[in-house]
């Protein structure tokens, strides 16, 4: 298959993503939160810590949806109604996630165990996985001139520098005082700079930043906002006129635009089209992604619990999707009709499930989340808050 967040036809692309931060999405809780008694929409995960099952559903359906458009990704160009469904997809799958992201990064400062957990759970899963997709490229798909190349990041693993990198400058945006425009100022100088180049996927980092710091400036009263029975209601027509206006646009608009990743003049277009775009594709994708959380279930499901392994989904069922790519899976003629297109779905939906459960995460905590006690020190501050936590 193609990469799902870069124009089709291309090899290098992203993506569409848990425990404490060592899951790439913070764990959904908050300080304040935190204070909070339990209610019927929450769940004890340790003594005196509550996670939000809103959260938690969220990141969960958010997760199998990149997972549905990565499988779409070899069947769409046979279907303007499949390419249709695609589009609106991406224009609000990954900005949800980010802005999750955002949100629960509202608490990082340079404190060194935070410090240390954002290098165990998102910076050595990066290495990790860099690595391993490189390799997979290079002998799965019989491509020797693949390297591996930490400067460069193939397929999904952006998302891993981009949260890194994110992550890193929050203190920087809680100081500002209008970090939203800053932001969309940034993704806007971005989208009409091409000399940017591949390096650290920066026009992601740049394009997409908008939403984490949009996560960032958020508060537990603007999810509760849209999360009510008539913002439901309203997200039916508004997700129908989404849909019609996805199918009109396929033969009309380059869907390269809501991967983020090129400038205007790498798309073909007038330098101006780029800022254009980055502010009407943010007010689009916020309008869907308000759907969205309208849709998202409050309340525990039986699927609440995977959304703590969203990152191993996230990494893991890229493997399966390159290797449909690369041994021709997609290819049966069947697959391309409407049926077939249902059954791909539906698979990698169930696969990415599957990825997401505890037994997959148990073997995989090596990668995902190493407690690499040996490579740290620990200052007299932490310890001081472990022998506090112990007394109490």
């Amino acid at each position: 298959m193609t990469n799902s967040l870069q124009p089709h036809g291309q090899n290098r692309a992203p993506l569409p993503p848990a425990q404490p931060p060592a899951s790439g999405v913070p764990s959904p809780r908050s300080p304040q939160e935190q204070q909070n008694k339990p209610t019927k929409s929450t769940k004890s995960t340790k003594p005196g810590k509550e996670r939000d099952s809103f959260f938690d559903n969220a990141k969960y359906l958010a997760i199998v949806l990149v997972a549905m458009g990565h499988s779409w990704e070899p069947l769409k160009g046979d279907s303007r109604i499949l390419e249709g469904v695609y589009t609106v997809v991406y224009c609000f799958h990954m900005p949800a996630f980010i802005i999750i992201s955002g949100y629960f990064s509202r608490s990082f400062d340079m404190r060194p165990d935070r410090l240390r957990r954002l290098v165990t759970g998102v910076l050595v899963p990066y290495v990790v996985f860099e690595t391993a997709y490189s390799l997979f490229k290079r002998y799965g798909d019989h491509d020797p001139g693949m390297t591996v190349s930490l400067l460069d990041p193939w397929y999904l693993t952006w998302f891993l520098v981009a949260l890194f990198i994110w992550r890193l400058t929050t203190p920087l945006w809680k100081s500002l005082r209008w970090p939203l425009p800053v932001a969309l100022g940034i993704a806007m100088f971005g989208s009409v700079s091409p000399e940017i180049g591949n390096d650290l996927d920066l026009q992601r980092v740049l394009q997409f930043l908008p939403y984490f710091v949009l996560g960032l400036c958020m508060k537990p009263e603007h999810f509760r906002m849209v999360r009510t029975r008539k913002m439901r209601i309203l997200a039916v027509p508004v997700f129908a006129t989404a849909l019609a206006v996805g199918w009109w646009a396929v033969p009309r608009m380059n869907t390269a635009w809501f991967y983020h990743r090129d400038a205007a003049q790498e798309l073909a277009a007038p330098w101006w089209t780029g800022p254009v775009m980055v502010l009407a594709l943010f007010g689009c994708s916020l309008l869907l992604t308000a759907c969205f959380f309208a849709w998202v279930p409050r309340r525990r499901m039986w699927f609440t619990a995977l959304g703590a392994g969203t990152l191993y989904g996230y990494l893991l069922h890229g493997f399966l999707v390159k290797a449909g790519d690369f041994y021709g899976w997609f290819e049966p003629k069947w697959l391309h009709r409407p049926l077939g297109e249902i059954f791909v779905t539906v698979v990698f939906a169930g696969a990415v499930t599957f990825l997401c459960t505890r037994p997959v995460r148990w073997v995989f905590k090596f990668a995902m989340e190493p407690e690499m006690k040996w490579a740290f020190r620990r200052d007299a501050g932490e310890l001081a808050r472990e022998r506090e936590m112990a007394r109490t």
